[in-house]
């Protein structure tokens, strides 16, 4: 693998560090191709795969869009999470970051959105997760938070064994900071403080699950996601119970960590 620099395993989870982000977006994009083909050549019915909005993914997903060998109108495609409050059309939502990156790129068999301005947010979360739930889920590609989140399931709400897939929670300073780190937004007085999010047992009930964790900011998330104890203090250390969680990280995440 181009730039690859260590290869390691804690507990079930694969981790891959590269010398830099790029490598490490194409090769993630690498094994997911390879995941989703096989899982298409095994059965008739169509992917259904989660896809996370931030940053950190933009090489991941750069490398997806150019591909031309997965057969997207195979794949379902539903989106992790949302803020609440900042209107449709907002350039900050999820849902837009997803159609730009991806899902106007391609032509999947179905988009699926979670809508956080729906008048009865109750309802919603169940309309999501019914349709999260019509069959199994097969694939995530998702990131790590500056607080150790995994979608929008802070430390403060995670919950490993959550019944509900989808819920309405509060977002920490962490991870609104966060967001003004990543320069959607000015001033943290701008973030919104509730989101909708897919839940961890939503999350961990996919097949494979792919992890892209670029950044310097990252670095103290990534260290305890894989040397601290598997808790919701640091919601991504679920992962490593996972049967086909792979992690990859540029050098820059990996800095606290023994390589």
């Amino acid at each position: 693998m181009m730039d690859l620099i260590k290869e390691f395993k804690v507990d079930s989870l694969k981790v891959f560090v590269y010398e830099n982000r790029a490598a490490m977006g194409v090769s993630a994009y690498e094994l997911y191709k390879q995941k989703v083909l096989q899982m298409m050549a095994d059965r008739k019915e169509n992917i259904r795969a989660i896809y996370a909005a931030a940053h950190s993914q933009s090489d991941f997903f750069e490398a997806l869009a150019n591909d031309r060998e997965i057969d997207f109108s195979r794949i379902d495609a539903f989106h992790m999470d949302e803020y609440m409050g900042l209107g449709d059309d907002a350039p900050q939502n999820f849902g837009n970051f997803l159609k730009n990156r991806i899902f106007s790129k391609k032509n999947f068999h179905t988009v699926n959105y979670v809508n956080p301005s729906a008048k009865d947010i109750s309802a919603e979360c169940k309309r999501y997760e019914k349709l999260l739930r019509e069959a199994p889920l097969d694939i995530v590609s998702l990131g790590i938070g500056e607080n150790g989140h995994i979608a929008f399931n802070d430390p403060h709400e995670a919950r490993f064994y959550d019944p509900q897939w989808v819920r309405e929670t509060s977002l920490d300073v962490v991870c609104r900071q966060q967001q003004v780190n990543d320069k959607e937004f000015s001033h943290l007085d701008e973030v919104p403080e509730t989101a909708l999010t897919l839940t961890i047992p939503a999350l961990m009930s996919c097949t494979t699950v792919i992890g892209v964790v670029p950044d310097i900011r990252k670095a103290k998330a990534v260290y305890e996601t894989l040397n601290g104890p598997v808790s919701e203090a640091c919601p991504a250390s679920i992962l490593r119970i996972h049967n086909d969680a792979t992690l990859f990280i540029d050098k820059d995440a990996a800095s606290l960590l023994a390589i």
